[in-house]
């Protein structure tokens, strides 16, 4: 018996990994050769492909495609249709498939529904990708990006909402009461 639910329209596909209490919804691909966490969430119409790596608790929201070359950490988000590419510069009439870049995402980070990633920029954890935001660049650790091409707007808690540092670059999470140092262009969650 699997460990895993898969709706009956669902393809999973032999050397596909999947980890307990995973579910997988609607007409969703799994494509051989990939690792999908446990107690993940993939939505309708999704596509993970080849060697593409989930964490655990990993929520792919509806019509997402992972390529090749993805990789996630723990706890990631994935909004409804955002897009990841994987070649720089594509061409339908030249093969490139020995040239994908790669892209990782950092635990706990969000990306907004109709975000594009474009490949070869890692995102940081915690990160917090916009609606909409076309990513250009490695994103930061903690950090709120919008726009295209997305641009930081700010700095994001690990329970997603904005952070005001003041003078001495101390900020609090008004839901967790976690405390961050914002220091050097960094920002790093006080354990103390």
């Amino acid at each position: 018996m699997e460990e895993y639910f898969a709706h009956e329209t669902a393809v999973i596909d032999e050397g596909a990994i999947i980890g307990k209490g995973t579910k997988i919804w609607h007409f969703s691909h799994i494509m051989s050769n990939c690792r999908i966490g446990e107690n993940c969430n993939i939505g309708q119409n999704v596509v993970i492909s080849p060697d593409v790596i989930l964490g655990n608790q990993v929520k792919v929201q509806n019509n997402v495609s992972v390529y090749t070359g993805v990789t996630c950490d723990d706890d990631v988000f994935l909004g409804p249709s955002c897009v990841f590419t994987n070649v720089t510069n594509p061409r339908s009439a030249v093969n490139r498939k020995s040239q994908y870049a790669r892209t990782h995402v950092g635990k706990g980070a969000t990306i907004g529904a109709n975000a594009t990633i474009v490949c070869g920029h890692d995102i940081g954890a915690y990160a917090f990708i916009g609606a909409g935001a076309v990513v250009t660049k490695t994103v930061l650790a903690y950090a709120l990006l919008v726009g295209n091409p997305a641009r930081q707007l700010g700095w994001m808690s690990e329970y997603g909402h904005r952070l005001h540092f003041d003078k001495d670059g101390i900020a609090e999470c008004p839901e967790s009461k976690q405390r961050y140092r914002l220091q050097n262009g960094i920002v790093e969650k006080i354990t103390e």
